[in-house]
């Protein structure tokens, strides 16, 4: 099977089987996905539900949220991954957001970079959910599901990992299969176990080919 045909099969399971495919974060406008996508990374987005409501009545906007000091931030986000660094981020992005951009949150993958705490991944799900352009952001569940799946061949990196999805994945659906793949990483090809038997997808799977097929 070629790498082409890899991608096509399972793109059309996918698109078969996960129709709906969308962001478990919950979120009303642009400022608070990307606050919740910031304090997602490394931390589940189960516990990041549970810490936005609080934090977006305290703070409904980039211009309170920028009037606020790390310390009063941090009493909200603190049962999170490593609060105290992402307290610092969240001010100094809504500070940002507004000496730059008048509170709104930038629309391109470029802009979105230059605000304190956002790195590519973070940039590409803004893109990608918000205004649906073709931004494949590549978490852990995804790096780790498309070299197992195949779709990837020794990525070293997100970035890698990337460009070869983006080579084969048509433009205007690439918001949708990245959550194809996260989805899928975070409930069936987990990290520890895979979980084959139940996989929609093994017959086109290199890890199941070579590890699990009898």
């Amino acid at each position: 099977m070629t790498t082409k045909q890899r991608f096509e099969h399972i793109l059309a399971w996918f698109a078969e089987n996960m129709p709906v495919a969308e962001s478990e974060l919950n979120y009303r406008n642009p400022y608070e996905l990307l606050v919740a996508v910031m304090l997602s990374a490394q931390c589940t987005d189960k516990r990041v539900n549970m810490v936005t409501p609080a934090l977006f009545e305290a703070y409904p906007d980039a211009r309170a949220l920028a009037a606020a000091t790390s310390d009063e931030v941090f009493e909200y986000v603190k049962s999170v991954s490593y609060p105290r660094s992402k307290a610092d981020h969240l001010v100094a992005m809504a500070q940002r957001l507004m000496e730059v951009y008048n509170g709104e949150v930038p629309d391109t993958i470029e802009e979105l970079q230059t605000l304190q705490g956002v790195g590519r991944k973070t940039a590409n799900v803004v893109c990608a959910v918000i205004w649906n352009q073709p931004a494949m952001a590549v978490d852990t569940h995804i790096f780790r599901v498309s070299e197992r799946l195949g779709l990837t061949t020794r990525s070293k990196n997100p970035l890698q990992t990337e460009r070869q999805l983006v080579k084969y994945i048509p433009a205007e659906i690439i918001p949708k299969a990245h959550h194809w793949l996260l989805l899928h990483g975070r409930y069936v090809c987990q990290a520890r176990k895979p979980l084959c038997r139940r996989c929609g997808i093994q017959e086109y799977c290199r890890y199941y080919e070579k590890n699990e097929k009898k």
